[in-house]
């Protein structure tokens, strides 16, 4: 049989399409039937690289006994989370109720209006102690439902109720440096002194959390902390976790960076990119970038979302068969699949991290594969009314809004292709990106409709939560002298959060990095040049600071035009530099020697 993922857009939903479960996707209709003939649903989600997805894919899904157990009892749908990032957030949210051991694929049993009442990761269809078979775990939910479904429906009200109280939060003061470095501090405490990295097993990059820890207020308040990402990358990098084409691995199973879990994310990889690039590590820089273009890059210039685990070898499927052969040997093999998802959010962050390695290294052609990505994602990523949603595949849009971490790291990406290009085009864009953002980016109509609760979006995951995504691009069209509005959006939000970041500062590094930002003046380079390679912008590129732009004398024009304040007066018709902290320049130079590299 051939169910209904047939026709959708996620390459994990259409690897399901011939399962023998009769799939529904995300949508109304699931929740209609399952009103109509009064059963739960069964709510599975992963992503097209999981390995642990694929497995239960084969033992489960494609099992006619079992897919006869889920029919009859149940209404069965199928999520890709990071199509859906916001349906996986509230189940996520709303399993950990029910189990510690959360991750992918989840599987949640819910009521027919969409509450979960009890959750599981993965389950093998017959029973490995302590796992119970699959099997039995339907009929068990099955009967649950049908003999004390009134207790079941009280627990799902229960855990709506508690995710909703877990929303709230209570303004505080902006973090001072002190307040910043104790964080910084705090998370430091954590580092595995031994291996590198921080946490035990699995072994994941937190990127994110690195990127705190480079910040020039980290660096100068808690340098010991700050050094951590050092002994980190170092130690991510001499590891199995990279691979030898030079791109990052989703984590390791074991505490010494050994045994990768194979899948590569381009959410990872866009981050390690920068985190490489302020570490000063070229050479770990120019590994991912060949991935990011040689592997990630799609037809029509977007980023696909990951390369898989797994591939064929021989006629058999193997996971991590390919990567463990040396390089040359894998021309004589078919090479893991991409997901080839062009998700707005996640191209942001490699449009940003390949514009700002490219003009620090002087790769021109990074920069325009940028260009070429975001141009890309702003013509293709599009729905019926014109706003942005959060992915496309093969040209054709998805109907999943975009979150407002897509339009928040999209944004920081384009202000980032601006300053390295000089193209104002590209920052006018990134504001009004952002402006819509800061209006508010509506929920999923299915959980809005139904009254299920999300979680509140302000931990880092694999990449920066909302708030802090959205709160970083409006710092930075701050720095770009886009107005006081948009410092005092980041302020408001760093503030809305701060209690609760300083206390848990592992799980809010982006968040933290927003705060460090805000209680420091930036420093602000602009070169007006006609000659972008030449000598004056080169020097200032390999300076340490917030904004470097490089412009012509026409494209600082038009910046100051569009409202960009930092701009302004210094459409020079000579070749001049201008060193800035808060928007207070120093006499414009044109010796290359005079500018600083450090602050």
């Amino acid at each position: 049989m051939t169910n209904r993922l047939a026709d959708t857009l996620s390459p994990y939903l259409r690897a399901h399409a011939d399962n023998p479960v009769d799939w529904y996707p995300w949508g109304a209709e699931a929740f209609v039937e399952a009103r109509r003939r009064d059963v739960p649903l069964l709510i599975s989600i992963g992503y097209s690289t999981c390995h642990w997805c694929h497995v239960m894919a084969r033992e489960s899904f494609s099992d006619p006994a079992i897919a006869a157990l889920m029919n009859d009892g149940f209404v069965s749908v199928k999520i890709d989370r990071e199509e859906h990032p916001e349906v996986d957030s509230a189940y996520m949210a709303a399993a950990s109720a029910f189990t510690q051991n959360l991750g992918w694929p989840l599987t949640v049993f819910a009521t027919p209006r969409g509450r979960a009442f009890y959750a599981g990761t993965y389950w093998p269809p017959d029973a490995r102690p302590p796992m119970p078979a699959f099997r039995d775990v339907l009929a068990a939910v099955r009967e649950a439902w049908t003999l004390r479904r009134a207790q079941a429906e009280e627990s799902a009200d229960a855990v709506t109720e508690a995710l909703a109280r877990a929303a709230e939060s209570s303004p505080a003061d902006l973090p001072d440096d002190a307040a910043i470095a104790r964080a910084a501090e705090s998370v430091a405490a954590r580092e595995d002194r031994r291996h590198g990295g921080f946490g035990g097993e699995p072994k994941f990059p937190v990127a994110t959390t690195l990127r705190f820890l480079q910040d020039p207020l980290v660096r100068r308040q808690a340098p010991e902390a700050a050094a951590a990402v050092g002994r980190a990358l170092a130690a991510m990098a001499g590891s199995p976790l990279r691979d030898a084409d030079g791109g990052f691995f989703r984590y390791a199973t074991r505490r010494d960076w050994s045994v990768p879990h194979y899948e590569r994310m381009l959410t990872d990889n866009a981050q390690l990119l920068d985190v490489a690039l302020a570490a000063g590590d070229d050479e770990v820089v120019r590994g991912i970038a060949a991935f990011l273009l040689g592997v990630l890059r799609r037809k029509g210039g977007g980023f696909g979302a990951a390369q898989d685990s797994e591939s064929w070898i021989d006629g058999v499927r193997s996971e991590g068969g390919y990567y463990l052969r040396a390089v040359p040997e894998r021309a004589a093999l078919s090479p893991p699949a991409v997901d080839g998802k062009v998700i707005t959010g996640w191209n942001g962050l490699a449009i940003g991290a390949l514009a700002r390695a490219g003009a620090r290294l002087g790769e021109p052609s990074w920069i325009g594969a940028s260009e070429a990505a975001a141009a890309h994602v702003l013509r293709v990523n599009r729905g019926a009314g014109g706003a942005l949603v959060r992915a496309s595949l093969d040209g054709g849009a998805s109907g999943a809004v975009a979150t407002a971490a897509d339009l928040g790291l999209l944004a920081e990406g384009l202000f980032a292709l601006a300053s390295a290009t000089g193209e104002a085009s590209w920052a006018v864009t990134a504001r009004g990106i952002l402006d819509d953002a800061l209006e508010g980016v509506g929920r999923d109509p299915l959980l809005t409709d139904n009254g299920i609760a999300t979680a509140p979006d302000h931990t880092d995951g694999d990449l920066p939560s909302d708030a802090a995504a959205v709160a970083a691009a409006a710092l930075t069209a701050w720095r770009l002298g886009a107005g006081d509005r948009y410092r005092d959006a980041a302020a408001r939000t760093v503030r809305d959060l701060a209690v609760r970041a300083l206390e848990q500062p592992f799980a809010h590094g982006s968040l933290l990095r927003v705060a460090a930002g805000l209680a420091a003046p930036p420093r602000q380079i602009v070169v007006v040049t006609n000659e972008p390679g030449g000598a004056l912008a080169r020097s200032a590129q390999r300076a340490d600071a917030d904004v470097i732009a490089v412009v012509a004398p026409a494209q600082a024009a038009a910046f100051a035009d569009a409202g960009f304040e930092l701009f302004e007066g210094k459409a020079a018709t000579v070749e001049r530099a201008y060193d800035c902290r808060a928007f207070v320049c120093r006499l414009p130079v044109s010796d290359p020697a005079a500018i600083s590299s450090g602050r």
